[in-house]
């Protein structure tokens, strides 16, 4: 809900679901853009839950990739995305574990949501220039890669005080450096310098992603048949004859 921050009177109500899977797939879109070689050409996706076709079109998107290698414990997840995505020109691989999908691949996206600490990425299964998306649904107490990864490249994150609470380096020591990504899309801080460096990505969604996206959506959609206008306050044509709208909606007995 976006409100007025004068009154407090609710402007716009949107249903956040496919936004919140855009925004995030558009992010990692955007980061892999100024990170991941642009020569790449093949990504693994580990995980082939809710979120799993929105990053492989993100990553189309951003760097023409358009051959992806899956893996997910559940095979039904597989067949899901498969059938979601063949139809618009991807050409999928199943693999049978997370360390084939990633054989030979120029980018690795890792979005799962187990809320545990555990590895879906062995530091061995990454080699040398490989981008990694790490996504999945972030909590307290849930990591998702073999911590040695966050020490073979630069890790790259969107709000520190947040992805040290939630992130993958929430394990780290609260000094662990990182690199706000909007340093490097200013032009403030590098991004990759060189083909063979491994960029990592934490990716933790907050807050005023979703703000900046619902105002995006209320304004992308004004005037148009996605918006409906609901009436939140009773207007009677007399201010001081509130009680006649009961009248005028039913005979008072």
């Amino acid at each position: 809900m976006l409100a007025d921050v004068h009154n407090g009177y609710p402007v716009f109500l949107g249903e956040m679901t496919l936004v919140t899977a855009l925004r995030t797939a558009a992010t990692s879109a955007m980061v892999a853009r100024a990170l991941a070689r642009p020569d790449s050409t093949r990504m693994a996706l580990i995980g082939c839950g809710s979120q799993a076709e929105f990053q492989a079109l993100g990553m189309r998107a951003a760097l023409g990739i358009s051959e992806l290698a899956v893996f997910d414990t559940d095979p039904q997840a597989m067949a899901k995305l498969r059938r979601n995505l063949e139809p618009l020109g991807f050409t999928i691989t199943e693999a049978a574990s997370a360390s084939e999908a990633v054989a030979g691949v120029d980018v690795v996206t890792t979005c799962i949501a187990d809320k545990a600490h555990c590895v879906v990425l062995e530091a061995a299964d990454v080699k040398p220039g490989v981008h990694i998306n790490s996504v999945g649904g972030d909590c307290p107490g849930k990591t998702e890669l073999d911590l040695a990864i966050l020490d073979l490249g630069e890790v790259f994150v969107e709000f520190p005080e947040q992805t040290r609470i939630e992130g993958k380096i929430q394990l780290r020591d609260p000094d662990f450096p990182v690199t706000e990504m909007w340093q490097v899309l200013t032009g403030q801080a590098a991004g990759r310098t060189s083909p063979q460096q491994v960029t990592i990505f934490d990716s933790v969604g907050f807050a005023i992603a979703d703000f900046s996206a619902l105002r995006y959506v209320r304004d992308a959609t004004a005037g148009t048949a996605y918006q409906d206008d609901i009436d939140l306050v009773a207007e009677p044509e007399d201010p001081k004859d509130l009680f006649g709208l009961i009248g005028a909606l039913s005979p008072v007995g």
